[in-house]
């Protein structure tokens, strides 16, 4: 049995889940559901496309970072 990582946002009205070690997404009213659906997409994809090559290995590595904001754009002038 392989390992994957689901990455879960709450949307208007269902949960996304991600799985981006093969970029594959799916969804459901409740994340149970979301990463149930996910793993069925994911199983699909890999019986399709086969197991994906990542970096030479299978780690995943979720990073945050911060982005600055300078303001607002100049207005259109016309």
């Amino acid at each position: 049995m392989e390992s994957y990582t689901a990455i879960i946002r709450k949307g208007e009205k269902q949960f996304v889940a991600l799985c981006p070690e093969v970029d594959v997404v799916s969804q459901g009213y409740t994340i149970e559901e979301a990463v149930e659906n996910l793993k069925e997409a994911v199983s699909l994809y890999i019986e399709e496309m086969g197991k994906p090559e990542q970096y030479g290995s299978r780690d995943t590595f979720v990073v945050k970072f911060e982005v600055n904001q300078i303001g607002k754009t100049s207005p259109t002038v016309g």
